[in-house]
């Protein structure tokens, strides 16, 4: 039996979508080396974790705000040339940022004012990127493989890359990791020149203003209940049960008494986990109950949080953090595959950038009351909190769901 052939590699009977998964992979492991970095020189300059909470607000906001004009843009215009333009701004991005620190007059303010511009730059790049899926698959049905694969890839690269930015963050420091950064943009850049399918996918073009499409998007939400649901659960658990990455480089330096290497394998186990959990996802069958696996995932996500807080022997949690890592994974993996299997092929952009508007939305500001409140009840009581909460989270969403299944 070929790969191509298997349920859960079956995305890579498509060269163009194969093309896609590569450079992605190469770029992000980049993108989370420099995430990583970011929030070290930050907790390292500043000790609180009050501004860890806003350097993941300065990123991610800005998504937030802009996300649902990214997703019109996705909708209305090319989103070859989209992704396209965004890589190279993104990587001139991380090469400012490099300047920035090899200057080594650096203040925290200007980190978090090019960290707002990527969370722009990243408003555009997400739902295009994310609505082209389709665009490089020659099935629609291969739709749940193609997107538990990419997530794969996103938790390889949380695998490996803080542990390497760890390690170089050590001993050649930060300015070195936004460098990297700037080079694995290239990986998409080239893999989007081989490509055929997308250069040919015509936009659909509109005659309606912006404005018009938006509130066309989220009028469709509002009369398909079930996507909303699943918008609002990712929206929920970004603003109190997703924050739990603010606190790590607080576990990793106060309570392991480590560093950033620390810091870098406490996220790689987490990375490690995601890869399993993605794993499960792509070996799914067509007609899984993706909603109530999802509540599953997101179960061991609260129990392996609560474990995680009360620990303080690095090797137990370390196999916590594969757990965490597990059931995190779901959050928008599963979500992302639900909303673009149901939602019509001119609404996808809009869904798409809706769902990433209550996943960027509220994650930042979860991040600055978590960081607020672990500053005054501390980071274990704080994650114990939040492991608590998503546990309850779960529970009113599967009474929401029977209910529904009721009527």
């Amino acid at each position: 039996m070929k790969i191509s052939e298997l349920n859960t590699f079956r995305a890579f009977k498509s060269t163009d979508y194969t093309l896609y998964l590569t450079g992605r992979a190469i770029s992000q492991f980049g993108t989370i080396m420099q995430q990583t970095a970011v929030v070290w020189v930050i907790y390292t300059v500043t000790h609180s974790t009050f501004m860890l909470g806003v350097a993941v607000f300065a990123e991610q906001f800005p998504a937030f705000l802009l996300s649902v004009f990214g997703g019109a843009a996705a909708d209305r215009y090319s989103r070859y040339k989209i992704v396209n333009m965004t890589q190279i701004a993104s990587m001139i991005q991380a090469v400012l940022l490099a300047a920035l620190i090899f200057s080594d007059q650096y203040r925290v303010w200007e980190i978090l004012a090019l960290s707002i511009i990527l969370g722009v730059i990243n408003a555009f790049d997400v739902p295009a990127r994310q609505a082209m899926i389709h665009d490089v698959l020659h099935d629609e049905a291969d739709l749940p493989s193609a997107l538990s694969l990419s997530s794969s890839t996103a938790s390889l690269a949380r695998l490996v890359g803080p542990a390497l930015s760890g390690i170089i963050l050590e001993k050649f420091g930060a300015g070195i990791c936004f460098l990297i950064n700037a080079v694995s943009f290239g990986g998409i850049i080239v893999s989007l020149a081989f490509m055929k399918q997308p250069k040919k996918a015509k936009p659909r073009g509109s005659n309606k203003n912006v404005w018009t499409e938006l509130a066309e998007g989220f009028a469709y939400i509002r009369h398909t209940p079930s996507i909303a649901l699943i918008i609002a659960l990712v929206g929920i658990a970004g603003l109190v049960v997703m924050p739990y990455t603010t606190l790590l480089p607080v576990f990793a330096k106060i309570v392991f008494q480590g560093n950033a290497a620390t810091f870098g394998y406490i996220t790689s186990f987490i990375g490690f986990g995601s890869i399993a959990g993605t794993i499960v996802l792509a070996s799914l069958k067509k007609n899984a109950p993706l909603r109530k696996i999802m509540l599953g995932f997101s179960m061991i996500l609260g129990i392996a949080l609560i474990c995680f807080s009360q620990i303080s022997n690095f090797q137990i949690a370390m196999v916590l953090a594969v757990f965490i890592g597990f059931g995190a994974v779901a959050q928008f993996t599963t979500s992302n595959i639900i909303v673009q299997s149901e939602s019509d092929a001119d609404m996808r952009g809009r869904v798409i950038s809706i769902l990433i508007m209550a996943m960027y939305g509220t994650l930042p500001l979860g991040s600055v009351v978590v960081g607020a409140v672990s500053e005054k009840i501390g980071a274990p009581d704080t994650l114990l909190c939040e492991g608590i909460l998503c546990l309850c989270i779960v529970l009113l969403f599967y009474y929401w769901m029977m209910k529904k299944k009721k009527k």
